[in-house]
């Protein structure tokens, strides 16, 4: 039997009345949502499955109302999340949904441009100009660096060992490495707090996990210079290629950072590429009292920073500053013909600057952000988020059953009871997440498991964070 023919109004988009009124519904769950998130588990209590086992197997063969897609939302989505943006969050590095943020996103989608040329969306190649010229300044970079925007640092860091790789090696880009007998064995270097991104990034790039050196970290898990050293010259001596150096600056753990200066002049005397890896700590520049992080960046050939982690941006925002922008763009620009037509010389592709050829406008989110903040605003946020570190901070020292394990440098603290083993302070975490009432993490530092807090939401207050100590005085 022959289908019935449909009308035009069964195949196009809702009606714009119906759209409209399907965004104050949208406005005010979301509102409701960020409202009363506290009420909310901050993680969820389901088995492995159990989402999976409440939804159907098939997608569905007509359409579903709106109305049903949202109970479904209450029904399954929100019961099966960590809400990462709960006050009482309080793992990882704590990014941040804020009010101007959610704004942001909800103003993107509609425009659902590709911000691969310029002509593909103008504003949307002058805005990233704009937005990561900005962030250049609020860092202390001079104008010799050059940024794109990435969605994280992970992405930024494989980009800027590939600019090195060619670099060190000619005609990578069009020959590759499989096979020559002209290239060396290279080795990268970060320090043994540094973030894994480094070996995901020899694995992409070819150099293999194996010739990630990780360097010893001091008392204060900064990267060792003189062990650096030493690591670089028995390289040498073995006939392999130093090709970069990755330093830390608020590593994963710790939040420590490594003596960028120091490590710039090894990097120097050896000719090696310093990638300086700022995702989390970068940011903090924008405060007078840490200025002393940005020591020895003018000395780098790229440097990361994630808004995404400090500054308030919405995940995903990372943007990767190479020192002359150039040598990225000779690695990646590629001009297929069917977009001749679409480039304009006088203005950045950014399609040139890396592999993606798609690209969302991310910058219309920071832009809106920072300008609903302000420098001085933001400041006054992670002002704020030091306070309460330092403060939570000030209790474990005062606790004899506690002790902290690592200098408190950025908002994050790391603690664990004394006298206790491994399995006791993993357990306290555990027990914590599967309560619901907050999140925490734990990680190792030198072979001894730490429990972990990081504070950066910017819904966080005191009260939450003396919530959380009163749970832990409680084992």
């Amino acid at each position: 039997m022959k289908e019935p023919t449909k009308q035009l109004s069964d195949i196009g988009d809702v009606t714009p009345e119906t759209f409209r009124e399907q965004l104050h519904q949208i406005a005010d769950w979301i509102a409701d949502y960020r409202e009363n998130m506290e009420s909310l588990r901050v993680s969820p209590n389901a088995p492995p499955g159990s989402i999976r086992a409440a939804l159907p197997v098939e997608a569905p063969e007509t359409g579903e109302s709106f109305e049903k897609i949202m109970a479904d939302v209450d029904r399954v989505i929100i019961p099966g999340m960590t809400h990462w943006g709960h006050p009482m969050f309080l793992g990882y590095f704590g990014w941040t949904t804020t009010a101007p943020g959610i704004l942001a996103e909800i103003l993107s989608a509609p425009l659902n441009v590709n911000a691969m040329t310029w002509r593909t969306s103008p504003v949307a190649t002058e805005l990233e100009t704009v937005v990561v010229d900005w962030l250049r300044r609020w860092l202390q970079l001079s104008d010799k660096f050059g940024g794109v925007v990435f969605d994280t640092a992970s992405v930024g860091v494989v980009h800027a060992l590939a600019v090195a790789r060619e670099e060190a090696a000619t005609s990578v880009r069009k020959m590759g490495i499989a096979g020559r007998t002209d290239i060396p064995r290279f080795c990268i270097y970060t320090s043994d707090q540094a973030h894994s991104s480094a070996e995901k990034a020899a694995i992409a790039l070819g150099f293999g996990e194996d010739n990630v050196r990780r360097i010893p970290s001091d008392s204060e898990f900064r990267m060792d210079v003189a062990a650096l050293d030493k690591a670089i010259r028995k390289d040498l001596r073995q006939n392999f290629r130093p090709l970069a150096v990755i330093a830390t600056v608020g590593t994963t753990s710790t939040a420590s950072v490594d003596p960028v200066a120091e490590i710039a002049k090894v990097c120097r005397e050896h000719k090696v590429w310093l990638h300086v890896d700022g995702a989390y700590g970068a940011g903090f520049a924008i405060l007078p009292e840490y200025k002393w992080i940005t020591v020895g960046w003018e000395e780098a050939d790229s440097i990361v920073a994630n808004p995404h982690k400090t500054l308030f941006v919405p995940l995903d925002f990372s943007v990767l500053y190479v020192r002359d922008l150039e040598r990225l763009r000779r690695v990646f620009t590629l001009v297929p013909e069917y977009l001749r037509g679409d480039t304009v010389a006088a203005e950045k592709n950014y399609m040139d600057y890396g592999i993606q050829l798609g690209r969302r406008f991310r910058a219309l989110k920071a832009w809106i952000i920072w300008r609903s903040f302000g420098r001085q605003g933001i400041a006054a946020r992670l002002q704020e988020n030091v306070r309460l570190a330092e403060l939570f901070a000030s209790w474990v020292k005062a606790d004899s059953r506690f002790e902290l394990s690592a200098p408190v440098v950025m908002p994050v603290v790391c603690f664990r009871l004394r006298n206790s083993d491994d399995e006791a302070n993993a357990r306290i975490v555990e027990t914590i997440n599967a309560s619901g009432k907050s999140y925490l993490t734990h990680t190792k530092l030198h072979g001894r498991t730490v429990m972990r807090l990081g504070l950066g939401n910017i819904l966080t207050k005191e009260e939450h964070v003396r919530r959380i100590w009163d749970l832990l005085r409680g084992f």
